[in-house]
């Protein structure tokens, strides 16, 4: 498998290095580390769960709950949806693999410190029989969440106010994951930013052309420029997933869903993910992404070292979206399909952003933060 099994030269998959202290950068340079990076990539080597399905059993046993059960797409953990004979509709995800248990609690302490925020919508963790966030027995652990009622954002149309909307609730997440402290917020995941300078490896798996010569341009900007100034700005517990499948249209505020990737990353780490999504139009600086971008900094305004590295940023998180999942891709063609639900979007974003050296990019954030909502 040419570089997967360079990937996994050392076997073990496992990350043993020293956590810091939440208050201070060194997280950046831990998850920069090669044990990081092969620990991480060791955990999206793995073929997807081919574990027996006893998602009604543990629903009973660890909360005396029955109802009917229907699998949903998950790349990594079982994922079912839940709906109980009163109506309520809950999502139920197990696994056995052992780095479930860091990635299960870092999801349940963020999601329960959630509650009560406002702004916009997150699921709420329920309870065990036991009063655990989650449970942990018998070599297989999980948790029981509700659902949110909506639609993802990638099959709503994508109009200027629906963006501001989502770019506003983005920024409210984050300042009310702010304060959340858990030591699972450093466990190895291979988007943690700290992984990309080490993505670059896996280029073989890219499609030659136009794709390819984006991304090593990207990367290797990102290197260069973005990666020495990155421990400069603000850090805290990230979703570090805000796709426009994660990102729920409702009646009310915009919800979020799937916080499995969520780290220890620069706050704006958030907003690039988020722009760099909704990059679509060819005739706009920054692709479209103007006014999700606005309705962040209106809550949360961009410090002058934000406004000059966002687009490198969105660039390089493009990037190791394509990077990663062509690889992934070549590992489990079975899966390749949904592995790549967001590569389009992702190549055509990553060639609309090209032109854009730094100053060019500064301004094109700096004109975006100073837009009005619609």
């Amino acid at each position: 498998m040419g570089a997967s099994r360079d990937l996994l030269a050392d076997g073990t998959g496992q990350f043993n290095g020293s956590m810091p202290a939440k208050d201070d950068h060194l997280p950046c340079s831990v998850a920069s580390t090669e044990a990081y990076f092969r620990a991480a990539a060791a955990m999206l080597a793995v073929p997807p769960s081919c574990e027996p399905d006893i998602s009604g059993a543990l629903l009973e046993r660890h909360y005396g709950l029955t109802g009917s059960i229907v699998p949903l797409s998950s790349e990594v953990e079982r994922t079912v949806a839940v709906n109980l004979a009163d109506g309520r509709r809950l999502i139920l995800k197990t696994s056995m693999r052992p780095e479930a248990v860091d990635s299960f609690d870092f999801q349940t302490a963020a999601l329960s410190e959630l509650q009560g925020a406002s702004g916009f919508i997150a699921p709420e963790v329920l309870r065990t029989s036991n009063g655990g966030l989650m449970f942990d027995q018998d070599g297989v652990c999980g948790y029981l969440q509700t659902r949110i009622d909506g639609i993802p954002l990638h099959q709503a149309t994508p109009t200027p106010d629906l963006l501001f909307r989502t770019g506003y609730a983005l920024a409210r997440l984050d300042l009310a994951l702010e304060p959340v402290s858990v030591a699972a917020a450093h466990r190895p995941i291979l988007w943690q930013l700290g992984c990309w300078p080490h993505l670059i490896e896996l280029e073989q798996y890219l499609p030659p052309g136009l794709t390819a010569d984006c991304v090593r341009i990207a990367m290797a900007d990102y290197v260069e420029f973005v990666e020495p100034q990155i421990s400069n700005v603000a850090w805290q517990v990230v979703h570090n997933d805000p796709s426009p499948f994660n990102m729920m249209v409702t009646g009310q505020e915009m919800g979020f869903i799937d916080f499995g990737d969520g780290c220890w990353s620069p706050r704006i780490q958030d907003l690039a993910i988020g722009a760099s999504h909704v990059v679509r139009d060819p005739t706009l600086p920054l692709g479209g992404a103007e006014h999700l971008i606005a309705g962040y900094a209106s809550v949360t305004p961009l410090s002058a070292l934000e406004a000059k590295l966002l687009v490198g940023l969105m660039r390089a998180r493009q990037s190791a979206l394509l990077l990663v999942n062509y690889w992934r891709s070549h590992l489990f063609p079975a899966d390749a399909q949904y592995i790549k639900k967001n590569v389009a979007r992702a190549e055509r974003g990553l060639a609309i952003l090209k032109p854009l050296g730094v100053a060019a990019g500064e301004s094109a954030v700096l004109a975006a933060v100073s837009l009005s909502r619609p």
